[in-house]
């Protein structure tokens, strides 16, 4: 159930192994290229493999200026953001959330299984959107969706909601479905995108190595958030909210001015974005 790579294919196959022309073949058909011909773009693949196959230190390869768009965007900025959406904590601890608003045991557990399936259906609509809206529309679009979720539950939170009192019904249903339309959101942009841009940006002979880093910078923000998630609802009650609302805005802020778009972008050609990227141009290759 698992498709072929072209790059894997090819840089799995040295140059003098008997296999390669069995390769060749394979790549061209996944390529769409059946009768068997290289084309420009598998001819991309051969200098891409050759370039990663000359690479002996990917993480230090990483370090370079070259390479900084790729390491401050995918490596270590959209795990982080991703998570600092607080995204998690709300489905971890959405039955005690919505306990805080005035539900009762069972309503919380609906809502939280109401939360989730919310969130496979937005990664569904992104799955079948993405490659025709491209990566920073969803992006954008969400991060303002969110940013209106949160100013709703911040309103209602600060001006209807105190200690032992309990929400009046209508209240109690708009937040939910504010908090819902953020999960929704999150779960056609920052949830599948967190993981799929930083794969994009990687050219082949880092690839491995950024994407180590992407998963350990995202493990790492998810207990740092989760861990402190609680204290923070205690001590700032509707405030975290606020917070959560303003690392957003800040996330937009960054993908607006620092992500080039990559729908249908060959991965071995992305580098050429950065070089023609107004700010990434002055920062990785002016002199």
């Amino acid at each position: 159930m698992v498709t072929g790579n072209p790059s894997i294919s090819i840089r799995d196959r040295a140059t003098k192994d008997p296999r390669r022309h069995q390769s060749t073949v394979s790549v061209n058909n996944l390529l769409g290229n059946h009768g068997g011909k290289p084309n420009v773009e598998f001819a991309d693949l051969i200098d891409a493999s050759n370039a990663a196959r000359a690479v002996k230190h990917p993480f230090r390869n990483l370090l370079k200026r070259r390479n900084r768009p790729q390491l401050v965007k995918g490596a270590l900025g959209i795990p982080a953001f991703q998570q600092r959406t607080g995204m998690n904590s709300i489905l971890f601890y959405a039955p005690a959330i919505f306990q805080s608003f005035g539900f009762g045991n069972g309503a919380s557990l609906y809502s939280s299984l109401i939360t989730s399936s919310i969130l496979v259906l937005a990664i569904l609509v992104s799955m079948y959107l993405v490659d025709r809206l491209g990566r920073r529309f969803f992006f954008l679009e969400a991060s303002a969706q969110m940013i209106l979720s949160m100013v709703v539950v911040v309103i209602i939170l600060a001006l209807k909601f105190s200690h032992g009192v309990v929400l009046a019904k209508g209240y109690a249903v708009t937040l939910v479905i504010a908090i819902c339309t953020f999960v929704a959101a999150y779960g056609w942009s920052w949830g599948p995108l967190g993981w799929l841009v930083p794969s994009e940006l990687f050219p082949l002979e880092m690839r491995s190595a950024g994407q180590s880093v992407v998963v350990c910078v995202n493990l790492f923000f998810t207990a740092a958030v989760v861990q402190f998630f609680l204290v923070s609802l205690c001590h700032l009650k509707y405030g975290i909210f606020i917070l959560f609302g303003g690392l957003i805005l800040t996330m937009a802020t960054f993908i607006f001015f620092l992500l080039p778009e990559t729908k249908q972008v060959p991965i071995e050609d992305v580098y050429l974005l950065f070089q023609k990227h107004p700010i990434w141009r002055k920062v990785t290759y002016s002199r």
